[in-house]
């Protein structure tokens, strides 16, 4: 399959990359689906999933964060969403990996809700990436002005990306062939959507970030969720050198100068194949631990957001809990703690079942108690 290069004498004709699909990436699509409908039909118990699926988010921020210079460990990334640890000297890397676990957690509730891929979709999630895991922030407006791309060690141009005036509709042609082209098979979307983001380099800063979490949102849209599992960042991180090589098509370092044009037939075949090491990782890893058993309740579970889902580690030991057994988990102080228990009973999650203010405790409700007690 080819696309005709953008016809000549217009300013901006409608988005339509150019690419083929080469035999090894057919084939490989086609062990995408393979490794898709394995996880499908793959018995995993809730208390599994939840862990895998909260693994796959930590990694995703630690290797996407890793990417674009950010120093903390794995472990590290761990302490800093669990407890809200902090490290001395490394503030700015923590507000990274607060911003885009909040990402995160917008990407699934927009998938949940089937949500199209919007202007106002990206400008949210760029805003998560940039507000230091603050839920609540402002949609970030598009640059206002250059953005060059230097190399960090030789400082020579990378890359000149496409002017600030012509970012709006660059930015609007692409959100609409994103979502005009629902018969294209959803790893090519994907890509493409990672490829032309980063191409058109619609912010300042964090465009990396936000390419990674678009490709992740257009997968969930499109049923290629994986239950949540899988981590795309990690082959990225891998071989950093092959990662940037692939996304550098084009005859110039400069947009105008035919990136917009250029075949991207090899951005293509290196992001199919990064998916298909992904998924079947995690078909395999999946196929082991679901030999433990069990009734598959990833639907029921997906209901939940991240903490929610972190939470129903605190009833694996214990039927009830308190307030302070939620801020040890999370590192929260009393106030904001309690605060999240109400906010969990009001949703549903938990039931009180003792309301003396003092010595109040909490039980899950049916439905989730029921999921945990599972065998």
């Amino acid at each position: 399959m080819k696309r005709a290069a953008p016809a000549a004498g217009k300013e901006h004709p409608p988005y339509q990359p150019v690419y083929t699909i080469p035999v090894d990436t057919t084939a490989a699509l086609m062990r995408i689906e393979a490794a898709k409908q394995s996880i499908r039909d793959l018995p995993i118990t809730p208390h599994v999933l939840a862990s895998l699926r909260e693994t796959a988010r930590l990694v995703s921020t630690h290797y996407s964060t890793m990417i674009e210079g950010n120093r903390l460990t794995q472990a590290q990334v761990e302490e800093v969403i669990a407890k809200d640890q902090n490290f001395v000297g490394r503030e700015r890397d923590e507000a990274e990996v607060k911003g885009y676990y909040a990402a995160l957690d917008e990407v699934e509730r927009l998938a949940q809700r089937g949500e199209k891929v919007s202007e106002a979709v990206i400008q949210k999630l760029h805003g998560l990436v940039m507000g230091s895991g603050r839920q609540r922030v402002k949609p970030t407006a598009y640059r206002d002005g250059q953005n060059v791309i230097h190399d960090a060690r030789s400082q020579r141009i990378v890359y000149l990306p496409p002017e600030a005036k012509d970012v709006p509709v660059l930015m609007g042609q692409l959100i609409g062939w994103i979502n005009q082209n629902a018969n294209l098979p959803a790893p090519i979307k994907a890509g493409i959507a990672h490829y032309q983001f980063a191409t058109i380099h619609p912010y300042y800063d964090g465009n990396g970030r936000t390419a990674r979490l678009l490709t992740t949102l257009v997968l969930h849209l499109t049923g290629y969720d994986l239950k949540g599992m899988y981590v795309l960042e990690e082959y990225y991180a891998r071989d950093l050198q092959s990662y940037y090589d692939a996304l550098a098509a084009g005859p110039s370092h400069n947009y105008n100068l035919g990136r917009a044009e250029a075949d991207i037939t090899k951005w293509v075949a290196y992001f199919v194949a990064g998916m298909t090491d992904s998924f079947e990782n995690v078909c395999a890893q999946a196929r082991r631990e679901s030999q433990r058993g069990g009734r598959d309740r990833s639907k029921l579970l997906r209901d939940l957001d991240a903490r929610q889902r972190k939470g129903l580690t605190l009833f694996r030991r214990s039927r009830e809990i308190a307030a302070k057994d939620v801020g040890r988990l999370f590192g929260y102080k009393p106030r904001t703690a309690t605060d999240l228990c109400q906010r969990w009973v009001e949703t549903g999650f938990l039931i009180v079942t003792d309301p003396a203010k003092k010595s109040r405790r909490y039980r899950l409700a049916d439905v989730w108690e029921e999921l945990v007690t599972a065998k």
